[in-house]
């Protein structure tokens, strides 16, 4: 068995902001709630959502021997996650702005799991970000991180919803665990729902995935997308930057993830003009390429 003090102080000396530890458990209200979203064809272009939906809900079949799950997170809010100026139609959503958050997380997962394993040289473990079906959101409520907003992000009281998540999953159990916050939440406060301009955010805190920008603006595309832009050419932080959390919380404290250009200096001539040796100097290792120039000038296109 492993103390929860070990896990919390290997976690943080890795540079994590954040960390809970929950039980490996199958969460079967999570799960249903999650077939009826798919049922209804909200996930849109998304297939891969449709996919291992057991594995997402239930670790312990994602990973043999799961008996616990280290929810670690990070905050990456920085000025710009703040919201652009209403003139301004190449908006890109503030994540996407520094290193691709998938390989920085992993890094420090793994840290963080080497550390531990160096006063348990037995354990055995994987890390995840959001790439893998796991049903990372879920699990760090479980785990005491947060709640589910409206805006069906996990929300902390202190640090918001810009927050990177990755998951530890381990073979050993921890002498202590943590529950779910209380007393806290969106309360009335209706604000994303109100915000978003496609009308993408359901009262029951899920996403329509056909309406959501940041879907559109990434995704493939098919017929049931509905998304217009409305200035943003990667990404869509609407449904954030109106959020009376992410409004009052601290920017974040971590050099690797400061903004590596400036998106307010580049309009849409400056975009459309640019080659792919200069976007690949600018943005080559952030998550703008998993579109790509080409469908990044797409979308400004789209928005002219």
């Amino acid at each position: 068995m492993i103390r929860r003090n070990v896990i919390i102080n290997a976690a943080k000396e890795a540079g994590f902001d954040l960390v809970g530890i929950t039980r490996s458990d199958a969460l079967d209200r999570e799960h249903n709630i999650f077939k009826e979203w798919l049922l209804a064809g909200n996930n849109a272009s998304l297939n891969y959502l449709s996919r291992n939906v057991e594995k997402r809900f239930d670790s312990r079949l994602l990973v043999e021997g799961s008996r616990t799950i280290i929810i670690c997170a990070i905050s990456y809010l920085s000025p710009y996650s703040r919201g652009y100026n209403e003139t301004h139609n190449t908006k890109i959503a503030s994540y996407a702005l520094n290193r691709d958050y998938h390989l920085t997380i992993k890094e420090m997962l793994h840290n963080t799991a080497e550390r531990i394993k160096g006063q348990h040289p037995e354990l055995k473990y994987r890390v995840f970000t959001d790439s893998a079906p796991l049903a990372e959101k879920s699990y760090a409520v479980h785990a005491g991180l947060g709640w589910i907003g409206r805006q069906s992000l996990l929300i902390n009281p202190k640090l918001g919803s810009m927050l990177h998540l990755g998951e530890i999953v381990i073979d050993e159990e921890v002498d202590e665990y943590d529950t779910p916050l209380e007393g806290v939440g969106c309360g009335s406060c209706h604000a994303c729902i109100e915000a978003c301009p496609n009308g993408a955010i359901h009262d029951n805190r899920t996403i329509d995935a056909r309406r959501c920008i940041s879907c559109r603006t990434i995704e493939r595309e098919d017929a049931t997308t509905k998304a217009e832009l409305h200035g943003w050419i990667f990404g869509c932080d609407v449904c954030q930057s109106i959020c009376p959390f992410n409004r009052h919380a601290p920017e974040h404290r971590d050099r690797r993830f400061d903004p590596l250009f400036d998106p307010t200096s580049l309009d849409a001539n400056a975009w459309l003009s640019m080659s792919d040796e200069t976007f690949e100097e600018m943005a080559g290792t952030t998550p703008l390429t998993r579109a790509g120039l080409t469908r990044i000038k797409s979308n400004i296109k789209q928005n002219k």
